[in-house]
Parts: C-alpha cells; sequence; structure tokens
C-alpha cells in the first residue's frame, strides 16, 4: 500500500531506529498512515494534492498556527500535545491511521505529536510548504535522507 511505503520513507526521514513505538519506523509507519488517510479522505487535497498541505492547513484552522509555523521556518519547533492533534484532526482520518499502525486513537495522536514536528521540519528545508503538484514521496526523495 502506498501507507506503508510512505510510512517508510518517513521512518527513515525520522531516523527510522529512534524510540519509535513499534520499532524503527513506529513513528513514519503512524506519519504515513496519517498523511494516507487525509489524502484519500480528500482532506489533504487543498494545497495541489499534497497532503502535507493539507494537514497544515487544518491544524492551522484548529488554531496550533503558532506551532505549525515554527515547524515549517527556522528555529526552535514548537511542542503539540496529543490531544491538540486529536481535536485538529477529522476523526476518522485518526481513527484509520491509527487502525494501520494497530494503535488506539489516542495513542496514535500522542506519536503524531510527537514526530510531526520534526517529520515537517525536516520536509520544508527551506522554511516553505512543497509547492503544489509536489508528491510527498518526491519530496522526502529529494531530501536524500
Amino acid at each position: 500500500m502506498a501507507g506503508n511505503d510512505l510510512g517508510s520513507l518517513l521512518g527513515g526521514l525520522l531516523g527510522g531506529s529512534g524510540s519509535g513505538a513499534s520499532g524503527s519506523g513506529g513513528a513514519g509507519n503512524i506519519l504515513g498512515a496519517l498523511l494516507g488517510a487525509l489524502g484519500g479522505s480528500g482532506g489533504g487535497q487543498s494545497n495541489g494534492g499534497n497532503p502535507l498541505g493539507g494537514l497544515m492547513d487544518m491544524l492551522t484552522k484548529s488554531g496550533l498556527v503558532d506551532q505549525a509555523q515554527s515547524w515549517v521556518g527556522n528555529g526552535d519547533n514548537q511542542p503539540v500535545s496529543g490531544a491538540q492533534i486529536a481535536d485538529a484532526l477529522p476523526n476518522d482520518a485518526l481513527q484509520q491511521a491509527a487502525q494501520q499502525a494497530g494503535v488506539s486513537p489516542e495513542e496514535a495522536a500522542n506519536q503524531i505529536a510527537q514526530s510531526l514536528p520534526q517529520a515537517v521540519d525536516k520536509l520544508t528545508p527551506g522554511g516553505e510548504l512543497p509547492q503544489a503538484g509536489t508528491s510527498l514521496e518526491d519530496l522526502i526523495k529529494q531530501q536524500n535522507l
């Protein structure tokens, strides 16, 4: 599945063998599942088909503007809680990501909160979201990570 491929790429982006919940790539797998769910549900399509842009739109519209901007911009990444992530995401997307990762929705939100700031920071090295039409897979590969 594309979500698994994306999860593998994100796992590599995040260091793979980090302190992920379920071994190497645990954080990448949950993010891959989430971005796959957002892309499949239409929620991630508001930025030229790039689920990262759609996710960032959701976070900013949910009151997490400062946090989301800190991850894209240069400087320190502001933390976000699992509860904030759960409130910002569509319930069906979080449920789908949790199911694919084999964890509860609460645990999925906590894992996403832990790994999303680092992932967004690494996917936006120039301080800007990718251009519309750039696939997330291509963006990850361009980072040579």
